[in-house]
């Protein structure tokens, strides 16, 4: 039985007041949140916008006898997509000579390194940069200090010089809602080093500059796709292309199981290689003839039986095996083994195995030691570890203290991808179907007949063996250009690797070659 409302009643909600605080009705809760003054909401604070940045700074530099007064700019452009957002910042280090009447047509040179995901400082700090950091010539170059000097190679005579970082390279970066992985792939990449370029010559009044892009390794794949996109979708067309230890069409240089043209591709690098080491058993006096002889039979007897498979016979593969001993220096055991294809790590592990020694890749001339001598394969590449610490430490310090750049953040030398690949998809790059192996070969093809006018100057080195100077060559003979536009292409030669210009005799010869292709190219014809 429950009591009537009164003092009885209100002694009790007295004594217990603590809770009593807390027993409302549902209709008491729902009034007192009416009763409640919500609190009037801030309106989000705008991000603020990136902003653009530039160091500028007066040299001078001698080259050839002649003293050039220049100037060097670290900047950055901000890109934007097509609802005007900014979406990244790229940054570039760009170095124009002072002392001329009318820049706005003197040859422009844009210039980028490869991996992809490698920032440009290579062939920065490595070739036609005005500052060159010294390495030991296919050795280890020793910790720092390292010395860094004027570069009597540098292009500035000939052509003005933009030196591009990627976005998620050196200081390059998405920015707003972008994230770098968005431009990590074929076609973003292109888009975006294309809507740079535009920006950089319009900023800069260099529509009637001619135009150059210089590119190595996967900067020579982009090569092909910027300078097709340029030419077709942003009008700007170019006066020519220098492609700095080249590849266009990836399958060439992967060994994919039962595809064979890469083992063709490779051997007369191979050749090359052991050549150098002297570990053939009856080396040659002459390096051209035996290369020659090298080219020969990887086209001719090692194609043909590698293109017969598990069809060859016994003889014919003993056969095989010792003229492939003759120019590899493996022996004839090995090569019988491994069903005369080596794959490109195998052969860096197996060549100098009785010296303890890994060849090198990038340029085989260098050796390193071999930590595991039963391992099938190389685990890392001597010529990278032998000039890396230098040429980091050698850029950084020079874009810090010398162009005045001094930015806490770090300069990224690679992309750090993590998780996130490289997007090879790539529109344009083939027929049928089936998607092939990401190739850029009609992008060049396309970039030639839209403009017959346009150069291609090929730079590769004997001593190779990530781009090699075989599959180069190849390419050129696969391109399906008409005839009369061939001509257009030309080769150069160079007794380094994949940075040719490692070694003091190449970067001047490179530095001769290339300035006499911008002065041919930039001719009015």
């Amino acid at each position: 039985m429950f009591a009537k409302p009164g003092l009885c009643a209100l002694c009790l909600a007295l004594l217990t007041f603590p809770c009593a605080l807390h027993i409302t009705s549902a209709q008491e809760q729902d009034q007192d949140k009416d009763k409640q003054v919500k609190p009037v909401e801030k309106p989000a604070e705008a991000t603020p916008a990136p902003k653009e940045e530039s160091s500028v700074t007066d040299h001078t530099i001698k080259i050839a006898g002649q003293t050039i007064a220049y100037k060097a700019t670290i900047g950055s452009i901000l890109l934007k997509n097509e609802k005007d957002a900014p979406t990244a910042l790229i940054y570039y280090t760009a170095y124009t000579r002072s002392d001329v009447k009318d820049p706005g047509q003197r040859p422009l040179s844009f210039l980028y390194n490869g991996g992809p995901g490698s920032s440009s400082l290579w062939l920065h700090m490595g070739s036609f940069g005005p500052k060159r950091v010294l390495t030991a010539n296919a050795g280890i170059t020793p910790p720092a200090p390292y010395t860094i000097e004027d570069n009597p190679n540098c292009l500035l005579d000939k052509s003005d010089l933009v030196f591009i970082d990627p976005v998620g390279t050196g200081f390059s970066r998405a920015v707003s809602k972008s994230q770098d992985k968005d431009f990590w792939g074929v076609d973003p990449d292109v888009n975006s080093l294309a809507q740079f370029v535009q920006s950089y010559v319009s900023r800069n009044g260099r529509w009637n500059s001619p135009k150059f892009l210089i590119g190595e390794s996967y900067g020579t794949f982009r090569n092909a796709a910027l300078a097709n996109h340029l030419q077709t979708q942003n009008g700007i067309y170019l006066n020519g292309i220098v492609m700095v230890s080249s590849v266009w069409d990836l399958s060439t240089i992967s060994f994919y199981p039962g595809q064979d043209l890469a083992y063709i591709l490779y051997l007369p690098s191979y050749a090359a290689t052991a050549w150098y080491h002297k570990v053939l058993k009856d080396r040659p006096d002459n390096f051209e003839s035996f290369i020659d002889e090298a080219r020969a039979f990887a086209k001719g007897e090692y194609a043909n039986a590698l293109l017969k498979g598990e069809t060859l016979s016994d003889a014919d593969k003993a056969a095989v095996a010792k003229k492939l001993s003759y120019f590899t220096g493996l022996s004839e055991d090995y090569l019988i083994k491994s069903n005369l294809r080596v794959r490109l790590e195998r052969f860096m592990q197996e060549l100098q195995l009785n010296r303890g020694l890994t060849t090198g890749r990038l340029d085989a001339r260098f050796s390193g030691p071999t930590y595991d001598l039963i391992d099938s394969a190389a685990t890392y590449d001597p010529q990278e570890a032998a000039i890396t610490g230098a040429f980091v430490a050698a850029f950084n310090m020079y874009m810090r203290e010398d162009l005045k750049f001094n930015q806490d953040r770090p300069y990224h030398v690679f992309a750090d991808f993590k998780n996130d690949h490289w997007d090879w998809k790539h529109e344009g790059s083939g027929y049928g179907y089936f998607p092939g192996a990401p190739s850029v070969v009609l992008d060049l093809a396309n970039a030639i007949i839209t403009n017959p006018k346009l150069q291609v100057q090929m730079q590769d080195g004997y001593y190779d063996l990530a781009t090699p100077f075989f599959e180069s060559e190849y390419a050129v003979d696969h391109l399906g250009l008409p005839e009369n536009l061939q001509k257009n292409i030309q080769h150069r030669f160079y007794e380094a690797g994949h940075m040719m210009y490692l070694r003091a005799e190449d970067l001047t010869k490179l530095k001769s070659n290339v300035a006499a292709f911008i002065d041919s190219a930039s001719k009015p014809t």
